[in-house]
C-alpha cells in the first residue's frame, strides 16, 4: 500500500472541520485564535495544502486537542519493507 499524501492532507482536513464544528468554531473564529489566515485553514480543510507542523500545533491549540487526538482519525499504515519507497 502506497502512502499518499493528497489522501492524508484530505483526512486531516477533514478531521479539523470535524473538530472545529464539534468545538462549536466558524472557520473565521479558528482562523484568528490560531493566528492564520481563514483562507488557508479552508485550504487545509479542504485538503488543498500539506500545511506545516506548526499551524497543525496552532490548531491544536486553539481546539484544545493533543496531536494524538488529532491524528487519531487518520489510518496508519502498515510497516514499509525494504523494497518499499519513502513518501512523496
Amino acid at each position: 500500500m502506497k502512502f499518499d499524501k493528497n489522501e492524508f492532507a484530505k483526512t486531516l482536513g477533514d478531521r479539523v472541520r470535524e473538530v472545529r464544528k464539534y468545538r462549536g468554531f466558524t472557520i473565521e473564529e479558528l482562523a484568528t485564535d490560531a493566528e492564520m489566515e481563514s483562507r488557508h485553514l479552508g485550504r487545509i480543510e479542504y485538503g488543498n495544502i500539506n500545511t506545516s507542523v506548526f499551524h497543525i500545533y496552532r490548531l491544536c491549540y486553539s481546539l484544545n486537542v493533543n496531536l494524538g487526538e488529532l491524528f487519531g482519525a487518520i489510518p496508519l499504515q502498515p510497516n514499509k519493507t525494504k523494497k518499499d519507497s519513502p513518501p512523496n
